[in-house]
């Protein structure tokens, strides 16, 4: 290859990667004033960062993860997410986090994955069997135990299962504000996919398949085009 072709080609690799990623800090830090008009940037809501004089310890701490979110009576799990949206000192930090916990016995958080960010999980307590698939349909999972840490890579589907006799608690990171989540069994059975897509790709009934979706409450309407 071309010298010229390999430097145009890694410039499109650099500059992929720079628009793929939260932008870099050019500050120490940017706590939100609310109380000043927001500015739009790419379709994202900010607001202009409160002076540095008026900022304290306080805008740095949340508490809002010493107990465990509201549990899912079909799954046992519960879960908060802390963004900017509920901690204003992770704004422009390129970072978020969340609290798992899983009921003893069985208590699981189901197969999903985060668009944007990979993510570290941090066992605080119990015994968890983790894992996740890469895009080749490999499968890396462990039992993890108090102390130990797994990383599940951006975009890769991922789980968790209570596998102790007592509740057990994790406490992830992501590399991004926004990481996003999309959890498989809801966004498959619960977003209102034509029956028949369903019925032949997993091997169900009709009947089956109502059964699974109801579990989901009622599909959302669909934005499909009509045939």
């Amino acid at each position: 290859m071309a010298p010229h072709h390999l430097a145009l080609l890694l410039l499109a690799v650099l500059l992929r990667a720079a628009a793929t990623a939260d932008p870099d800090a050019v500050q120490d830090f940017c706590v939100p004033d609310a109380g000043r008009r927001p500015v739009e940037l790419n379709l994202i809501r900010s607001y202009p960062c409160r002076s540095p004089g008026n900022v304290t310890a306080g805008d740095f701490v949340f508490s809002g993860v010493r107990a465990a979110g509201n549990f899912s009576a079909d799954t046992g799990f519960a879960g908060v997410s802390v963004t900017p949206a509920q901690f204003p000192g992770l704004h422009t930090l390129g970072m978020s986090f969340a609290r798992a916990d899983l009921s003893a016995a069985g208590g699981v958080n189901p197969p999903h994955y985060h668009p944007r960010a990979t993510e570290t999980a941090l066992v605080l307590a119990g015994r968890v069997y983790a894992g996740f698939v890469d895009t080749a349909g490999r499968l890396f999972a462990k039992v993890l135990v108090e102390g130990e840490v797994m990383v599940f890579p951006r975009g890769m589907v991922h789980f968790q299962l209570n596998v102790g006799d007592q509740p057990a608690t994790v406490y992830g990171t992501f590399n991004s504000e926004n990481p996003g989540i999309v959890r498989i069994p809801a966004t498959v059975f619960g977003s209102g996919i034509r029956g028949a897509v369903l019925e032949r790709a997993f091997g169900l009934t009709a009947e089956e398949l109502r059964r699974i979706e109801k579990r989901f409450g009622v599909p959302k309407k669909a934005d499909e085009l009509e045939d």
